[in-house]
């Protein structure tokens, strides 16, 4: 069986409510779906969300590359196995920018083309998308098979009150970790985690992220405040241009780093572990370009001693949520997971099925065929402000 057509699809999502941090804020997320259809008319679906300030990729570039990429013949093979579709989506090669030598512009495009080519396979196998997991040998290390999945929760940058009702709303639920955003203007950090420890509890794992915000100089005072409330991690303090200045700051931070914008794929991985400049990577799947290189990047932290999250971007549909579910009921040691906020935070969902996680942050893996999620055409019509196609 081969791969008969791929659709890209610019869709404009929009959000309950305003998502802020220090690197941005936004009350919609405009996304890249993709429709792999085989040539018996079995289809699959792919999502990634491109994030100019991580990997350069803006929405509009993700579709000119997918229109300027001559996909025919890497994707046209046939496929009868998981070995011949990891081949498949190891001779997709983009279109390339002059200005990308951390070989990360694309990455979403390609999370999305993959996935839907994954999807699409998984669905004709009649196996869930975390089956190629067994067959990715770069992954033998970091192989799991869990039966549920507990998601962490998030607090943005928001007022009091608003910050008052969501650490007291996931103490309810029950969450075991919750990701603070800090570093925003005019928000006074000290007085945030303050409120907010005393507001979920301590018994909550909290850690923080700054979203690139913090000067090298005033790295190690900030977290000399912070770090009595109970951090167990903060995640990009720096900007990355000066992630290298993480080396010798690690020490004296008193908490592990995390890297984040400053990890996007192999180049950065390799550049972290040979500097020493972290102790865990945030992976997320369409950052880092798709779900067998997050895998990859997994089993390098692996290798190097270095511990990982699943991370998320805010937006995602349950496209790439299910994506993210699979990949971590795959992967062994994940430190935090993050993702499936679906009901929660879209206003309204592409998704036929709902897959947002539950009490305590608890959500079953996904045993269904493919990624298990089908999509809401009717909605990808509406939500979509642009599309191509190209026949293979």
């Amino acid at each position: 069986m081969h791969i008969t057509e791929l659709t890209a699809y610019a869709v404009r999502v929009p959000l309950k409510r305003e998502v802020k941090h220090a690197s941005a804020s936004r009350r919609e997320s405009v996304n890249v779906l993709v429709g792999c259809r085989l040539a018996d008319g079995t289809q699959g679906w792919g999502e990634g969300v491109p994030r100019t300030y991580v990997t350069g990729e803006s929405v509009e570039g993700a579709l000119q590359q997918f229109g300027d990429t001559p996909l025919a013949e890497p994707l046209a093979r046939d496929c009868g196995s998981w070995d011949d579709v990891i081949a498949v989506c190891g001779d997709l090669s983009l279109a390339e920018s002059d200005r990308d030598p951390r070989g990360c512009y694309g990455n979403a495009l390609r999370c999305a083309i993959e996935l839907s080519v994954l999807d699409a396979f998984g669905r004709l196998f009649g196996e869930p998308v975390s089956s190629v997991v067994e067959a990715f040998q770069p992954a033998a290390e970091v192989r799991a098979q869990r039966d549920r999945i507990r998601y962490s929760a998030a607090i943005t940058a928001e007022g009091s009150a608003s910050e008052r009702a969501s650490a007291l709303k996931m103490r309810i639920y029950g969450f075991a970790s919750c990701k603070v955003k800090v570093a925003v203007k005019g928000a006074d950090d000290v007085q945030r985690l303050r409120r907010i420890r005393r507001w979920i509890g301590n018994r909550v794992d909290l850690r923080l992220d700054a979203n690139e915000s913090w000067a090298v100089e005033e790295v190690a005072m900030r977290m000399e405040l912070l770090v009595p409330f109970g951090v167990s991690c903060i995640e990009q303090p720096v900007p990355h241009q000066q992630v290298a200045a993480l080396a010798g700051l690690r020490s004296r931070l008193g908490v592990p780093v995390m890297l984040d914008e400053s990890l996007t794929g192999i180049v950065d991985a390799r550049h972290a572990i040979q500097h020493q400049t972290c102790d865990l990577f945030n992976i997320r799947l369409s950052k880092c370009g798709g779900f067998l290189n997050s895998l990859r990047l997994a089993a390098l932290a692996h290798e190097a001693g270095l511990g990982y999250q699943l991370g998320c971007h805010p937006g995602e549909t349950g496209v790439l949520s299910a994506a993210g579910r699979h990949w971590a009921a795959s992967v062994r040691n994940i430190r935090y997971v993050e993702g499936s906020y679906d009901r929660h935070l879209l206003a309204e969902l592409i998704t036929n099925e709902d897959i947002t996680f539950r009490y305590g942050g608890w959500a079953p893996a996904l045993r269904g065929a493919g990624l298990g999620v089908t999509v809401n055409q009717r909605l990808l019509e509406h939500y979509m402000v642009d599309r191509r196609t190209q026949k293979i």
